[in-house]
């Protein structure tokens, strides 16, 4: 009966060959199983008690799983010569499949020196993942040279010349990611953004921190939680502002104007200066002054009985040297770095009285909470001086002026 059976057998080839490839492709499963769950499950136990990171980071890229493919591959590629009737068409398919594994076994390997290198804080500020994605762009397009050359039985070289004709269409088609490659080497080189980075980007309509950079895009994180995605070649383009520098120095300007109505503007009476002599931090500053003034008036020999004789103060002279005095006392605004209260030019919205400091908080919060502290004082203590704040006329005044 069996005899019989194998006699049939023959008669058909196509049924035994396809029978025969069933039994050594259940092998191979069997064989990848077992290679997975326990060689690769024991080296994973071990990869969990190792104190490096890159067997981690390998286990993490499927490295592993990918290098598993190659047990059954090889199987089926050793039986190939059992089935002779089809084994030209699977010695090709297998060597398809043994490329394919073995470039995405090394893409996992790459991916693995990416996530190596980011995690070392001081290679954070040179980030190599654009050059790793042109290495990986060059390795899969060797990848696919090989398969087409498995396909059609032609060796590399002889495919590689025939595309040279077609550089040209290549050029077009990859223009983007030349430029983008471009691109990353100017960032790198002239080490113009960093992960981390807080940038704007106006035609974007960028402003946040970067969170990634690609050889094709620069990833940003805007302050309201939004991502802007930005061509890595636009970035060089385009105008941008990066705020590194404000971060390394630890310290943040403020420039800010409040606007005098110039008519409030005028020469410090007596009882005025008695006055502003009763403000702690500008009262030395105040007797200083009178002093200076009155004996300069007094050996000059001059009337003062005209305010423009003689030298006087001024409220806004004085109001310009309680803001230094006060500024110079705050915590929060460096000493290090230079800071004024200037006059601006006036204009038809009054005389700008410019706040120029560095903050010594660069965080966005608490540089927004210094900035408005100091400048909701000022505009309480101008009238204290006799100035008034300019503003133009608004619905209320017209209705008192009604009235």
């Amino acid at each position: 009966m069996f005899q019989k059976f194998i006699k049939w057998l023959q008669t058909l080839p196509w049924i035994s060959d396809t029978m025969l490839f069933l039994i050594i492709l259940a092998l191979a499963i069997l064989s990848y199983f077992l290679l997975r769950e326990i060689v690769f499950g024991f080296l994973r136990s071990l990869v969990k008690k190792t104190v490096t990171q890159i067997d981690d980071i390998l286990l993490s890229k499927k490295f592993l799983r990918r290098v598993s493919y190659l047990a059954p591959l090889f199987i089926i590629y050793q039986s190939t010569n059992l089935i002779p009737n089809a084994e030209k068409e699977l010695d090709k398919l297998l060597s398809i499949l043994f490329v394919l594994v073995v470039f995405l076994a090394i893409g996992a390997i790459l991916s693995a020196v990416i996530e190596l290198h980011d995690r070392v804080e001081k290679f954070k500020e040179r980030p190599i993942k654009g050059y790793i994605q042109i290495i990986k762009i060059v390795l899969y397009s060797f990848m696919t040279v090989l398969i087409i050359g498995i396909i059609f039985g032609q060796t590399v070289w002889s495919i590689l010349t025939g595309l040279g004709a077609f550089t040209a269409v290549l050029i077009l088609i990859f223009r983007d990611t030349i430029l983008n490659f471009i691109a990353s080497m100017q960032i790198s080189s002239y080490d113009l953004v960093h992960v981390g980075d807080w940038i704007e980007v106006p035609k974007f309509g960028a402003d946040g921190d970067v969170i990634d950079i690609s050889l094709m895009i620069v990833k940003v994180q805007n302050f309201d939680k939004t991502i802007t995605i930005i061509p890595t070649y636009k970035l060089i383009e385009e105008t941008f502002k990066n705020w590194r520098g404000m971060q390394q120095s630890g310290v943040r300007r403020i420039k800010r104007s409040v606007f005098i109505d110039q008519t409030s503007i005028r020469f410090c009476t007596d009882e005025m200066l008695d006055r502003f002599e009763k403000i702690k931090i500008i009262s030395q500053y105040v007797k200083e002054k009178r002093t200076e003034t009155g004996k300069e008036n007094s050996e000059s020999g001059i009337d003062l009985n005209n305010l423009v004789n003689g030298r006087r103060l001024t409220n806004i002279g004085t109001f310009r040297a309680y803001l230094i005095e006060y500024l110079r006392q705050r915590g929060d605004i460096s000493k290090e770095f230079s800071f004024q209260v200037r006059q601006l030019p006036s204009n038809p919205g009054g005389l700008p009285i410019e706040i120029y400091a560095y903050a010594t908080k660069t965080n966005f919060v608490d540089y927004e909470d210094a900035q408005a502290d100091i400048f909701d004082h000022i505009l309480a203590i101008v009238p204290e001086f006799g100035l008034r704040l300019f503003q133009n006329p608004s619905g209320g005044d017209f209705s008192a002026f009604k009235k």
